[in-house]
């Protein structure tokens, strides 16, 4: 039975919630504590303890919501903070004296909870503005602020955001290891589909090609197109690189023709990884060389290339036989893509080019230099009779429109 690596994610900024719904709790009793023991300063006590009524239902109700960055809202930070903000400003009130004197606010420390559940949900950015607005209002509520004051303030402020900075580097940090496992799982079951195909498939077919050559006719036929099919396969479960192809037979001319699907839609993806495109060309009769990193083109710069290259090897099956082996060479250079299509056929006899398209066959010079035209690169063709044909193909990796010119 096949077996699916599951993984396991880990929040690492779980815990600061977990200790913020602690710390609520704790300083919403300690403002409770300072106002008991010191209720002979309030000159107003009615104020104090409907606030602090307020606060500790507050606080108990809305443990849910710092639960985690799901739960806590931005509706309820903004009540929370705005809470916090009414504490500090509704101090004067209860104590006519607040003013005068360094004492403690209705909320106390229990501001900075507040303050902290900001940063734990948005970043140090969120921070900043929650410890500001406390910073505002201290000092408003204080009318000529102390050294103390900005001393408690300024302590806020840097505390909330450095534990918002902390917290961005942490989900970022998740996020890295999250695409790290997920990546270690994806290869580990390839792995294990790669030894499984080892044992029954690629077993089969390598077995069909030994005996499809030994018996000759068609049953060689029969070999030789299971030999390509076992590289595709291969190269699929060992690189993951050959997506989805249709192979086909062609009866007039015994030619496997694989056709790749490319979605030139907007919507599709910003780029796209030219050795998915050319891999599937891979067989017993083409050795395709890449760089082992992805290849980045435009979607439809890749197309074109890769048709470009498809061309090539169409004109290698045409002239120089079907025994003719050929090599493909992809080189990523920093601002171009250089493709090398080479084969050990016969070759292309002097003047044949200019002579072909005289007589209206236009393969090399639309197929190929056209297409590299329209890219903005060039197409560069070598043949020497006897010592077979290299096409050399190079696309620029921002386009220049059609400025460029075919070699």
């Amino acid at each position: 039975m096949a077996r699916r690596e599951r993984v396991v994610r880990m929040s690492v900024e779980q815990p600061l919630w977990r200790a913020l719904t602690a710390y609520r709790v704790l300083t919403m009793v300690y403002a409770v504590l300072l106002a008991v023991f010191g209720r002979e300063r309030y000159d107003r006590p009615w104020v104090a303890v409907v606030f602090l009524t307020v606060l500790a239902v507050w606080t108990l109700a809305s443990l849910p919501k710092v639960s985690g960055a799901v739960a806590c809202t931005k509706r309820f930070l903004g009540v929370d903070l705005a809470l916090a903000l009414a504490g500090i400003l509704l101090t004067p009130l209860a104590d006519f004296e607040a003013q005068s004197v360094d004492g403690p606010t209705l909320p106390s420390i229990w501001t900075a909870g507040s303050v902290l559940a900001f940063a734990l949900k948005g970043g140090w950015r969120w921070a900043a503005f929650a410890s500001t607005l406390v910073a505002v209002v201290n000092i408003v509520e204080r009318g000529e602020p102390s050294r103390d004051t900005f001393h408690n303030v300024l302590l806020v402020w840097v505390a909330s955001i450095a534990i918002g900075y902390v917290v961005e580097v942490a989900r970022a940090s998740e996020r890295t290891l999250a695409r790290a496992l997920e990546i270690e799982a994806a290869t580990r079951e390839r792995e294990r589909l790669a030894r499984d195909i080892h044992d029954s498939v690629l077993q089969v077919l390598a077995m069909v090609q030994r005996r499809g050559t030994a018996l000759g006719g068609e049953a060689a036929e029969l070999g030789r197109l299971a030999g390509e099919q076992e590289i595709a396969l291969r190269t699929l479960v060992t690189s993951g690189l050959v997506p989805a192809t249709r192979v086909s037979e062609d009866a007039a001319e015994g030619a496997v023709v694989r056709s790749v699907e490319v979605d030139d839609e907007p919507s599709g993806p910003a780029t796209c990884d030219l050795r998915t495109l050319l891999a599937p060309h891979a067989g017993s009769r083409i050795t395709f060389a890449e760089p082992g990193a992805p290849v980045l083109l435009a979607p439809a710069t890749a197309a074109e290339l890769a048709a470009a290259v498809g061309a090539a090897l169409d004109n290698v099956r045409v002239h120089a036989g079907e025994n003719a082996q050929a090599w493909i060479l992809v080189e990523d250079w920093p601002d171009e893509v250089v493709v090398t299509v080479r084969d050990d056929g016969p070759g292309i006899p002097e003047g044949r080019l200019a002579q072909a398209e005289g007589e209206g066959r236009m393969g090399v010079a639309l197929s190929i230099r056209g297409r590299l035209r329209d890219l903005g690169g060039t197409a560069e063709l070598v043949s020497v009779p006897g010592q077979g044909t290299e096409v050399e193909l190079k696309v620029p990796k921002v386009s220049r429109g059609k400025a460029g010119s075919a070699g």
